[in-house]
């Protein structure tokens, strides 16, 4: 294990994760109180600090043992989920859709952001591998999260955007998973049939739909 190489990973990666957990879940928050729930304005979640969505351990300790652990292999971490009460939104299962739509959505702009960073730092002939692959790590961590927040079981974005869909006995029906479903979650994602079946394919259609959106910028780099 080369812990110099680890370490530097590291410290390019922090950047990235911290402003995609932070818009991700600021996102939640805006879009709740936009549809009529102040559960996490009044709770101060609706900023950019990050320090009011990392969870000590699901944020920094667990992802750095996994991280050291597997040599980087396996990761897996997670933010201080935004509270909201989806009985304030004005209509429930309708606007549930939106705020379980707008963590992912988040992801996806700073993917994009990232990737705009990368054209134009090699446009203007910036050639420092530590910014290069920081904006390369800010686009693969975004899109990962827009990705695996999308898969569609509870408590994840995906399962609520499933339940705001379904019709009512069915959304049901799916809303009884949600206690198990952190535990069904990570069964899934151990045994790889989340990243077989699901992550590969969807970051496959994800990165080739930002190669689309970024081709104008083309021109930077000829």
């Amino acid at each position: 294990m080369d812990i110099q190489y680890l370490i530097q990973t590291v410290l390019i990666y922090a950047l990235p994760v911290l402003f995609a957990i932070t818009v991700h879940e600021a996102a939640h928050g805006y879009i709740a109180h936009h549809f009529g729930d102040n559960t996490a304005y009044r709770m101060g979640r609706i900023t950019l600090n990050p320090v009011k969505h990392i969870d000590p351990v699901g944020t920094i300790l667990m992802p750095l043992l996994l991280y050291f652990a597997t040599s980087g292999a396996f990761l897996f971490g997670y933010a201080k989920p935004v509270p909201v009460n989806f009985g304030n939104l004005r209509n429930p299962k309708r606007d549930m859709v939106w705020v379980a739509l707008a963590g992912p959505g988040a992801n996806l702009i700073q993917a994009f952001l990232w990737g705009v960073l990368l054209y134009l730092l090699v446009g203007a002939g910036i050639t420092e591998p530590f910014f290069l692959r920081m904006c390369k790590a800010g686009m693969l961590v975004n899109v990962v999260m827009f990705a695996f927040n999308l898969f569609p079981l509870p408590p994840l974005d995906g399962g609520r955007i499933l339940v705001g869909l379904l019709p009512y006995r069915q959304a049901a029906l799916v809303s009884r998973i949600e206690p198990w479903g952190f535990f069904i979650v990570m069964a899934l994602v151990i045994s790889g049939i989340v990243s077989s079946l699901w992550l590969q394919p969807v970051m496959g259609l994800t990165f080739g739909l930002l190669d689309i959106l970024l081709s104008p910028l083309t021109f930077l780099i000829r």
